[in-house]
């Protein structure tokens, strides 16, 4: 065996095509050397969302291309990869499928283990990638499926604090930029958008904001920026509702923040401090600054990835490969793709009418 340890991630769980190739040195410092991401904006455009036959029949014809770019740039030679690394979950079961049956083939010819990687824990552990992370820590999870509060105790111990009894943070950022007539993917676009607006134009809802300890809620707000929507007259209006929109979210997640604190405190007697910010939406700059802020306040050491490792990319799933290379925790090639995979497996659903916080 190598030294140096040569982890190939790849992610297909929803519209994203990603391959990455990572090392971890003698030292153990981990190098990215190469992360290839091909979206398929484009394809969805037309539908304002994300076409799941379509998404998968993208990922077939370009895995293969992605996958000998990311080789090419990182000057690897296949022989001495180590391990190969897939999402197994969760998202799209036709997504999945194809980085899954990818890996296991590349895995087989190879004759390397084979890993399955759940996608979240890939988004738990991305700042490794670029800082040193001591277990436990807080994790906020914001993404276009899921929101989540997590007690990150170690690789694969996860406690599931908050969450979203409704839609996804990343969810209702994508609809609301839909409504606003700003172009897929919208959600990313919407900051920019709402700069040009006045945030206290318009009053909305904060669904269970004094309830439900860090559970969050976005479906009310949701339809209030549906209605809303539908009178405003001007392009300056729906600058206005957009500005409201980003500061209505910010003061959400200061204060269900501020909750997660308090809990993650009381199951963690150690003096490590520490919340990271990961997923798609952590890539907002103004919840960035906002939960710097309540950081501050509380004595917390905010951790947030690379912009550019927030969204879906590979580099992040080889990661997690590493972690469990290095523990021998290898997967068989009958492991089957996991749509609805969680972190916290003993964590009670909170999704669903007649949800009593």
């Amino acid at each position: 065996m190598n030294e140096k340890k040569i982890i190939l991630g790849i992610e297909t769980s929803c519209d994203e095509t990603a391959v990455s190739i990572i090392e971890e040195d003698q030292n153990d410092k981990i190098k990215i050397l190469s992360n290839v991401v091909s979206s398929q904006f484009d394809i969805h455009k037309e539908f304002g969302g994300v076409v799941p036959e379509l998404a998968a029949r993208s990922h077939v014809e370009k895995i293969d291309l992605i996958a000998k770019k990311a080789i090419n740039e990182s000057g690897v030679n296949l022989k001495d990869v180590s391990a190969i690394a897939s999402t197994s979950g969760p998202g799209l079961i036709v997504c999945l499928t194809v980085g899954l049956n990818f890996g296991k083939a590349l895995s087989a010819s190879l004759n390397v283990p084979f890993i399955g990687v759940n996608h979240l824990e890939g988004h738990a552990l991305s700042p490794k990638l670029n800082t040193s992370l001591d277990f436990p820590y807080l994790l906020l999870l914001i993404s276009g499926g899921h929101t989540q509060y997590l007690s990150v105790n170690g690789l694969g111990k996860y406690k599931r604090l908050g969450t979203t009894i409704d839609d996804a943070l990343g969810e209702a950022f994508d609809k609301t930029a839909k409504l606003l007539g700003i172009e897929f993917p919208g959600g990313p676009k919407l900051e920019s958008f709402a700069k040009h607006g006045d945030a206290n134009k318009f009053k909305l809802p904060k669904p269970i904001i004094n309830k439900g300890g860090c559970n969050l809620s976005f479906a009310g707000l949701k339809t209030a920026i549906l209605r809303i929507s539908s009178t405003l007259k001007s392009k300056q209006e729906k600058y206005d509702l957009a500005a409201s929109f980003q500061k209505t979210i910010e003061e959400i997640l200061e204060v269900k923040t501020q909750i997660a604190f308090d809990e993650f405190k009381k199951n963690n007697n150690k003096e490590n401090k520490t919340f990271v910010i990961a997923g798609g939406v952590a890539a907002n700059k103004g919840i960035r600054k906002k939960l710097i802020k309540v950081c501050k306040k509380n004595n917390f050491k905010p951790i947030f990835p690379e912009t550019k490792l927030c969204g879906d990319n590979a580099a992040m799933i080889a990661l997690v490969g590493l972690e469990k290379y290095k523990i021998k925790k290898f997967d068989n090639l009958n492991l089957p793709a996991s749509p609805r995979l969680p972190l916290d497996e003993n964590a009670n659903s909170l999704k669903g009418a007649g949800v009593i916080l």
